[in-house]
């Protein structure tokens, strides 16, 4: 992947080799400007007196995943890649979480006052917080780009998905009109599709109940292709989890229950209900936006014999998709959007209840949660170098969330022979550090970053 340029007014240039970055910083000639993505800043160069070839960037919205490129339209080299992790479904469930603490708090306080319901003014146009989420998150990063890259023009792909035809392919006419419960009730209609039996053990002729196939809390929703039905034993067992944890051990009721399972289109939805919000706003940028079929991603993917990611999807997108794409040895930036704090002023426990109120600062001693930063530890028991985040408290002592082991206590036992615990080397360990030992790296932004190697 390539290194992002800026000049020495920080106007973009064209991005350079990772080798060329190396060298300029190695001779004085650049310095960092930005951890993610990659970014230096030149010393000795002003873009009046460089050339600067037109790049555009690619998108490829998806309800989860967004995959983004940035393309050099004259040689066709992808000279960025990124996949956006959205929290659509985070924000979904804190908006619930909250609702249910005010309707136990309207009880307790209120003696029972009904709810205020649908007297909210909404704007044209007005989309829910979950979703707007996923628009915010790629205009975001389209402005950040533009910032570090000659961008000039965009391209998105303005899929829409007919949601009845991923159902069922054959449907025509007024069968749009026939739901899956034409002429059924919830209850008969599983009983009817699942042959009066426990899905999960087989048992008959025992009460059965209605059964969630994706737990409501991991996202499913009442939806009948969701519903299945179970004994109670079998229900109970499974609880709220994933069904490919619950049958683990029956690799052939699992194959059978999905097969039966219809595909869900919450995702499908998601995009449908986004896709002209982010256009318009994409329209907002003063580019020219051109527009692409997902058929036609697929077909210019096909033809260059490129594997499918969301990443790949993103470099196909549209007409302007050169004949040769140069894209050996990119390895996408994974982004995971993590929000920017909360806004809730009182911390309740699980029952609802106050226990602690948020403190007013955003900031310790120049640190805020989520930065990057660099510890050099010099004594005591967690003696060494540290890289990770922080936690901060309004003290002077913050919680580090780092690697395991310290580098200096590396080098000992790579010495000695030995070898960390692989479960120690996989998760992060957390520790108390004053903030005189701390370096700010990178300075939190509302993203997580890793590189897909």
């Amino acid at each position: 992947m390539r290194v992002f340029v800026l000049d020495q007014n920080k106007k973009p240039l064209d991005p350079c080799h990772p080798a060329r970055a190396r060298e300029l910083l190695k001779k004085g000639r650049a310095k960092v400007f930005k951890r993610y993505p990659f970014t230096i800043v030149m010393q000795d160069r002003s873009v009046n007196y460089s050339v600067t070839h037109p790049h555009r960037i690619k998108i490829d919205p998806g309800s989860k995943t967004t995959g983004i490129a940035v393309i050099q339209e004259q040689t066709g080299r992808v000279t960025s890649a990124l996949e956006i992790n959205h929290r659509g479904q985070s924000i979904k469930n804190s908006l619930e979480s909250r609702r249910a603490l005010r309707r136990g708090r309207r009880n307790r306080k209120t003696r029972y006052r009904k709810p205020r319901f649908l007297n909210r003014k909404r704007t044209e146009g007005w989309l829910p917080p979950s979703l707007m989420s996923r628009i915010f998150n790629v205009e975001t990063w389209v402005r950040r780009l533009r910032k570090l890259c000659p961008v000039t023009a965009v391209s998105q792909e303005l899929v829409r998905f007919d949601t009845q035809k991923m159902q069922n392919p054959e449907v025509s006419g007024v069968e749009y009109q026939h739901g899956e419960l034409y002429g059924f009730e919830v209850k008969e209609y599983l009983l009817a599709k699942w042959g009066h039996s426990c899905v999960y053990c087989g048992a008959m002729n025992t009460p059965l109940e209605v059964e969630h196939i994706i737990p409501k809390s991991k996202g499913g929703s009442n939806r009948v292709s969701n519903l299945t039905l179970a004994c109670r034993c079998c229900n109970q067992k499974k609880g709220n989890d994933p069904i490919e944890k619950f049958l683990k051990k029956k690799p052939e009721t699992l194959k059978k229950v999905l097969a039966k399972a219809k595909t869900p289109l919450k995702d499908a939805a998601a995009v449908n209900a986004t896709r002209w919000e982010l256009w318009r706003r994409l329209k907002l940028t003063g580019l020219p936006v051109e527009t692409g079929t997902g058929s036609l991603t697929k077909f210019n993917r096909k033809t260059r014999g490129i594997e499918k990611t969301h990443w790949t999807d993103a470099i196909c997108v549209g007409k302007s998709t050169p004949e040769k794409l140069l894209l050996n040895g990119i390895k996408p930036l994974t982004v995971t959007a993590k929000g920017h704090g909360v806004r809730q002023r009182c911390r309740p426990n699980k029952y609802g209840f106050p226990k602690a109120h948020a403190p007013s600062a955003k900031f310790f001693k120049g640190f805020q949660t989520g930065d990057i930063v660099k510890a050099d530890i010099k004594k005591g028991k967690y003696a060494g170098q540290y890289t990770g985040r922080i936690a901060i408290r309004y003290r002077p002592s913050f919680v580090l969330s780092a690697k395991p082991f310290a580098f200096a206590q590396r080098r000992l036992r790579r010495k000695r022979g030995l070898r960390p615990p692989l479960r120690e080397q996989a998760s992060d360990r957390k520790i108390d550090v004053h903030p005189k030992y701390l370096k700010t790296i990178f300075k939190a932004d509302g993203y997580e970053y890793a590189s897909n190697q």
